[in-house]
């Protein structure tokens, strides 16, 4: 456990939910409470003092992830973007694995929150503190009448896209090198969407979304910009992170940006291999700091979806990512805002009170 003078770290993204999923779903629930050898599980989040999340729904495609892998581990790739899924397809897996967050409640793992208060309220007690967030939009119908019901489920952040394309938006590839500008904005369909969550308060995430969408999202949403696990594009050159004029955009909106712990978004070469110094991290968090000002930055780490440093390894490795904040000069009152203050003034700008 963190030394009790140390900041507990609400995240903005990890796809426990999706693992879970695809290892047996709602009977493999309970190894959270028992103990996985995946990033996340219950002991590993009180030894790092992980007060919770962004609990991401994903619909997988076939053959997804290994041979994304073997490419994103080569000095440059540009790694062919899987068919779209229809709506007809992706729900049942989407009710799935909502159903498995559901799961964990019952099983006192964790309490799903739909109000900042009820995450400060989780990280008094203990509690480890869920958002449910969906990561691609594929299980919501054109006529939005699933979102209505996963609103109801305590849906409240969604991405339009994940890399793959939707039919509200278009994502960006896993390109090294590349900019983000990589095809189309929104759709009317994606316009509907975004305007929607703004009437209903749903968050709506930036990460996945290429360039066109980042700003077309930027021209019809009267919420914050929030990316919640993206990193810097003038560090590393991956179409995934966000340029400086993406970030200069968010800071305008008074959003914010977590820090994505994917090694192939922090490493220079933009290679997915774990050998990356915690200093690398350091070098993203000061970029973002230097443009979105010390309130608008966090952590969005994708435990549990993505190769991350060795140096973390895991949720218990939290500890080590904060003692490298301090050796970094993070004073007190920074580190506050970034393992967890952040987040919680954007989601009561963007939810309400």
């Amino acid at each position: 456990m963190p030394d009790s003078g140390q900041p507990l770290i609400f995240d903005g993204h990890n796809d426990v939910l999706s693992r879970l999923f695809n290892e047996g779903g709602l009977a493999e629930a309970e190894s959270f409470v028992t103990g996985r050898t995946t990033h996340i599980d219950v002991e590993k989040s009180i030894t790092g003092g992980f007060a919770g999340g962004f609990f991401a729904v994903y619909v997988p495609s076939p053959n997804d992830g290994a041979e994304r892998l073997r490419m994103m581990q080569q000095p440059s790739y540009d790694v062919p973007l899987p068919a779209p899924i229809d709506c007809a397809t992706a729900l049942p897996v989407v009710i799935a694995q909502a159903a498995i967050l559901a799961r964990l409640e019952a099983l006192g793992a964790l309490k799903i929150c739909t109000t900042a208060a009820g995450i400060r309220d989780c990280m008094e007690s203990g509690m480890i503190a869920a958002v449910l967030h969906m990561e691609g939009c594929e299980g919501i119908d054109d006529d939005l009448h699933s979102l209505e019901i996963l609103y109801r489920a305590g849906l409240r952040s969604l991405g339009p896209v994940w890399s793959r394309h939707t039919v509200f938006a278009e994502g960006v590839p896993f390109r090294f090198p590349s900019s983000p500008d990589t095809g189309d904005g929104l759709t009317p369909l994606g316009v509907k969407l975004v305007r929607r969550c703004n009437e209903k308060r749903v968050l709506v995430d930036l990460s996945h979304i290429n360039e066109a969408g980042f700003w077309d999202v930027a021209k019809h949403s009267t919420q914050p910009l929030v990316a919640t696990h993206s990193n810097v594009h003038a560090l590393c050159q991956h179409a995934r992170n966000l340029t400086d004029r993406q970030l200069a955009a968010i800071a305008e909106s008074d959003g914010m940006v977590g820090l994505n712990f994917a090694a192939a978004f922090l490493r220079e070469d933009g290679r997915k291999l774990p050998e990356v110094e915690l200093g690398v991290m350091m070098k993203h968090l000061d970029h973002l700091i230097a443009i979105l000002g010390e309130e608008r930055v966090g952590f969005g780490s994708d435990f549990d979806g993505t190769v991350v440093p060795d140096a973390i390894g895991d949720v218990a490795g939290l500890c080590a990512l904060r003692e490298a904040m301090r050796l970094h000069g993070y004073g007190d009152d920074l580190m506050a805002k970034l393992c967890h203050g952040n987040w919680l003034r954007v989601l009561e700008k963007t939810w309400g009170g």
